[in-house]
């Protein structure tokens, strides 16, 4: 795709991408921005040319939405609307009639300030990778099956908290809380010395939708706006004393990271691939249908080492599917509801998306590219996951990047 826009055909933030985010310059207001190559684009200061102009036409007043500091306000206009700004955005960035409007809006990324792009309604993380399940069965229950008995019949999750989800390069302190190996004859407490990442795929939802309703497959991309890059941080040692009988609490929710722009699905049409095969069990008819998961290449570093590049393609479950099973009680959405996908890993040892699995509950520890070893995170690690899909033409779509450094406890 073409564009006056000195941005090369195969930049992974090209006019094929668009993400958006929410950005602010000096002392200015946050308000939403798309990138481009290696600027950014305010959207609500050109959509308010637009519109004056009258070439938005009848739509939404995009330009009052774009002006707000969280994407809140777009989700909740819905897929039509998500569209027709998509559409709009590519014409104006294609077609050089619109350049002298339109560049004076270009920012380039030095000059910005990223913020988080969703005041976060709801979070849910699910498990939706076989092989994640399987590592943590063969840790945590050697001498069980690997896979507890409801794993292949619906998407497990468990619900978050919204109010610890941070933007990438938010600092991350490491929690504290009780603890209990199995050796010890009582808790102790203190900071966390199992402290972990998970390098997941974040799903941003709009369109609201009523108490005591359901999404169906069908309907479920009526509602999945984009994709986030996400790091659901997790203190072992908290988590594997609290989680029986009812599972996560503080060994999760003191942060989460997530990338600061937001990938749209349409971006990701050309990395649209099946999720596996799910007829031994078949799955009940309203987890049935039209689903598919994505072509997703991530990549986790320690510290600059790769220590880590697991395929999101290797999910068991859609996002399609979790999402209807999220709803099929009748649980309403809100618009900037998150959910994610769970660990994404895979069969070897390389392609597996947490410490607990690359080092085996930390006894085969990693070596880093400076000598150190690693069983799980220490004070002053950064950890940055990226990732890429296939785009339009051979080219690719890059989902940016989440990243953390870890602080001592408080």
């Amino acid at each position: 795709m073409t564009t006056w826009l000195d941005v090369p055909t195969e930049h992974p933030f090209g006019v094929h991408h668009l993400p958006y985010g929410v950005f602010s310059i000096g002392e200015g207001s946050p308000r939403v921005g798309v990138r481009v190559g290696d600027q950014v684009l305010d959207a609500g200061a050109v959509a308010a040319i637009g519109r004056d102009a009258g070439q938005v036409g009848e739509g939404p007043d995009l330009a009052s939405v774009w002006q707000t500091p969280s994407l809140n306000a777009f989700l909740a206009l819905g897929r039509p609307a998500w569209t027709t700004a998509r559409e709009w955005l590519t014409e104006i960035l294609t077609d050089e009639v619109h350049r002298a409007g339109v560049e004076p809006h270009l920012h380039s990324l030095d000059e910005v300030t990223l913020h988080l792009p969703i005041e976060v309604a709801d979070y849910v993380d699910f498990y939706a990778s076989e092989d994640h399940a399987s590592n943590v069965g063969q840790i945590f229950r050697p001498d069980s099956p690997a896979l507890p008995p409801n794993w292949k019949h619906l998407p497990i999750g468990y619900h978050g908290r919204s109010g610890t989800i941070v933007v990438s390069g938010t600092d991350v302190v490491r929690p504290t809380g009780q603890r209990k190996a199995p050796a010890d004859a009582a808790p102790s407490f203190g900071p966390s010395i199992r402290l972990d990442i998970e390098a997941e795929l974040g799903y941003v939802v709009g369109g609201a939708t009523t108490l005591g309703s359901r999404v169906s497959v069908e309907e479920a991309e009526d509602h999945l706006f984009g994709v986030v890059l996400l790091n659901d941080w997790s203190a072992r040692d908290i988590q594997a004393w609290e989680y029986v009988p009812l599972g996560p609490f503080l060994g999760k929710s003191f942060a989460t990271s997530i990338s600061a722009w937001v990938t749209p699905l349409d971006a990701l049409r050309e990395a649209r691939v099946p999720v596996p095969g799910q007829t031994d069990p078949p799955v009940l008819p309203y987890l049935a249908g039209e689903a598919t998961g994505f072509d997703i290449h991530l990549e986790v570093e320690l510290n600059g080492t790769v220590v880590s590049r697991p395929e999101y393609s290797r999910m068991y479950w859609a996002p399609a599917q979790m999402l209807a099973h999220l709803t099929v009680n009748g649980a309403s959405l809100r618009s900037g509801d998150l959910f994610a996908s769970g660990t994404i890993s895979g069969p070897a040892r390389d392609t597996r998306g947490s410490l607990l699995e690359l080092t085996w509950n930390g006894t085969e520890p990693l070596t880093l590219a400076d000598g150190s070893s690693r069983g799980f995170l220490e004070d002053g690690d950064t950890v940055t996951i990226t990732a890429w899909a296939p785009g339009p033409d051979g080219t690719r779509v890059g989902l940016g990047e989440v990243a953390g450094t870890i602080q001592p406890a408080r």
